[in-house]
């Protein structure tokens, strides 16, 4: 592999608590939760009723109504657009540049709903489709028969799962490399790792990496009820999600998007790009041990970890925080601390961990891709997240978990987990200060 390093110039955020980087990082640095009862439709038959919704989000406001009416037609779309806006914005490459770069866009996003062509929603006075229209079961199943046996105008539409990268693709003449990853809780973290490689490589100097998705749709929502996998703590939204504490019942579905410019070092020098740090390292693995469930050993994350660190080329001593997977639910929660103690050792005792899902949620396909950005962030601005909620400590939890309030702390390497369902796992690492050589 070529010695070229990988480094982020440009952050783009469309989340639960915050849209923008500033907002997101006031939002984070205070502990402040994005959970609140679901307004996207009606919830009040569900067990969960709450989840991290994007308040007030506007795609007028980032986007241009043509735009809209171009290459989006749902909401998960239109959040990955705006996030990738922002982030192009944010790292001062402009349309004409990313043309004459070799550029790619890589994805992580979840399984696509089907929408109705029933139920128009305006945008900058132009008719958009679907913005809040997801289906249902039943409208599911009928829409299903409609798309085959009639075709007719009021039938629903699929979404292609791709729409995100390749309408993103579209937008800005990218001619590079541009795929979806769809796997489950991992995707993001592993577009993200898989654009380091490829830059690595020498394939693309500029990489559009993240994901972007949501699951607040009754069809969505539903399943994980059935699952029994979320909080049922609707009388008290803010204070569902608690990743390591012993009361801990579930996770909460949040949405938004999370879009990192990945870049050649020399090249983003050459431009004066903002630097917010370097990746140096990935580590992907599957668990073959269940459709569901997570190996009770955490095999499959152990791997993830060493394999990271091996890639990045440093010692078990140098990483100074660790972004969780941090679920919230109890197989997770423990089995993610056994396998931190696995890898690490005695240092593990001695290394801040914290669960941003505490704060925005579950993104699924997008959830790696927000942590990352959370711990990068972080580090640049000299803070560790904090793990909110956590109260009443598991004996089988013991590690420093940051509670309730961030840390002012400088630290040059961390690491963040992604666990998905089916034992997919993906870590990261990542360098506060970029490595000249």
């Amino acid at each position: 592999m070529m010695n070229r390093h990988v480094v982020v110039t440009g952050l783009g955020i469309v989340s639960p608590i915050g849209i923008g980087k500033e907002d997101f990082k006031k939002n984070l640095s205070e502990g402040k939760s994005g959970v609140g009862l679901i307004t996207l439709f009606d919830a009040s038959a569900l067990t969960t009723r709450i989840a991290a919704e994007v308040k007030g989000f506007d795609p007028d406001a980032i986007l241009s109504g043509m735009e809209i009416l171009t290459f989006t037609n749902d909401r998960r779309t239109l959040l990955a657009h705006s996030a990738c806006r922002l982030a192009l914005k944010d790292s001062g490459i402009d349309r004409k540049e990313i043309g004459e770069t070799r550029c790619g866009v890589i994805l992580g996003s979840g399984i696509h709903p089907m929408i109705s062509k029933k139920e128009p929603v305006m945008a900058n006075g132009l008719e958009v489709i679907g913005q809040r229209s997801y289906l249902g079961w039943d409208e599911f199943k009928l829409s299903v028969i409609d798309n085959i046996f009639k075709g007719g105008e009021d039938s629903a539409k699929w979404v292609p799962v791709n729409l995100g990268a390749i309408t993103i693709a579209h937008q800005y003449g990218i001619k590079g490399p541009c795929y979806t990853i769809i796997s489950a809780c991992a995707a993001s973290s592993q577009a993200i790792g898989e654009s380091y490689r490829m830059i690595r490589r020498g394939e693309c100097d500029l990489v559009i990496s993240g994901g972007y998705d949501s699951m607040i749709f009754p069809f969505g929502v539903a399943g994980f009820c059935l699952l029994g996998t979320m909080s049922t703590r609707n009388n008290e939204p803010e204070r569902a999600v608690r990743p390591f504490d012993l009361t801990r019942d579930g996770f909460v579905l949040g949405e938004g998007a999370g879009i990192l410019i990945l870049e050649e070092l020399k090249h983003a020098l050459r431009r004066g790009a903002p630097i917010y740090g370097e990746v140096i390292g990935y580590g992907t693995s599957l668990d073959a041990y269940s459709v569901a469930d997570p190996h009770p050993e955490g095999a499959g994350a152990i791997l993830a970890m060493e394999r990271a660190i091996k890639d990045a080329g440093i010692a078990l001593e140098e990483v100074e925080y660790i972004n969780a997977h941090g679920t919230a639910t109890i197989k997770n929660d423990r089995i993610e601390t056994k396998a931190v103690k696995n890898v690490f050792g005695s240092h593990a005792h001695r290394i801040p961990i914290s669960s941003s899902k505490s704060l925005f949620g579950h993104l699924m396909g997008a959830a790696g891709a927000l942590e990352l950005l959370a711990t990068l962030i972080g580090m640049y601005h000299r803070f560790l997240p904090p793990t909110i909620n956590y109260e009443i400590p598991d004996s089988e939890c013991d590690l420093d978990y940051i509670p309730n309030r961030s840390r002012n702390k400088e630290i040059e390497i961390a690491l963040s987990n992604s666990f998905g369902f089916g034992g997919q796992n993906s870590t990261l690492i990542v360098k506060r200060t970029p490595r000249i050589n």
